[in-house]
């Protein structure tokens, strides 16, 4: 088998936000065939837009808030003519307001119950934190409908390599158990380390390319 074309993620263009299924964008890469997807989600402030702006080496292609909560569209992004990377609303930040949390759980759900064209979703763990209740939810969601996960510990900065692989110990034995798997897909993150979004680049290729 040959090996699949690369994928120029520089080659990264906004398409469209919104969250209306009827205004989900729908392209083909060929008769019958849409374009791949790979969303991206997480919960409020875990580091989603860095992540995006980093494995893309576009510092601007999504703006980065200081305030949590402040996605509140589905945002999809063109990348090189090969797949849609899919920037979803963050999720847990307590200050958004009722009716609003629960229209974008609504409209998220539309979303990821009814794109088959979405191979892979990326779950944004905060290395710092414990699971939360919403990410072991999505976790739930995403086993149910037999959706590929590769979990993303991001923020591993924050800590000194011994403290990052005690850390990274934790998280994952944690993620073990809820799972009940010996054998899951993570990586960790860090926005300022320039070779860790190789890792993350080959496995979405691979996840969209192979398939």
């Amino acid at each position: 088998m040959s090996n699949p074309p690369s994928i120029v993620f520089s080659e990264a263009k906004f398409l469209k936000a919104c969250l209306e299924e009827k205004e989900f964008p729908k392209l083909y890469i060929r008769r019958d065939t849409f374009y791949p997807e790979v969303a991206i989600i997480g919960r409020s402030n875990a580091g989603k837009s860095s992540l995006i702006n980093h494995l893309t080496q576009k510092k601007d292609l999504v703006h980065v808030s200081s305030t949590p909560g402040k996605t509140q569209t589905i945002n999809f992004f063109n990348i090189n003519d090969q797949f849609l990377l899919i920037d979803l609303p963050g999720y847990g930040f307590a200050k958004i307001q009722k009716e609003l949390k629960k229209t974008w759980g609504e409209r998220l759900s539309l979303y990821l119950e009814n794109r088959p064209q979405l191979k892979l979703l990326i779950l944004i763990l905060d290395l710092r934190r414990d699971l939360s209740d919403e990410d072991k939810q999505m976790i739930k969601w995403a086993r149910f409908h037999q959706k590929e996960i590769l979990f993303v510990f991001s923020k591993s900065d924050k800590f000194t390599d011994s403290q990052k692989k005690q850390e990274e110990k934790r998280l994952s034995q944690s993620l073990k158990e809820f799972l009940n798997l010996d054998a899951f897909h993570y990586l960790s993150y860090s926005i300022k380390d320039n070779q860790c979004r190789l890792p993350l680049r080959d496995f979405i290729t691979q996840s969209i390319l192979t398939l």
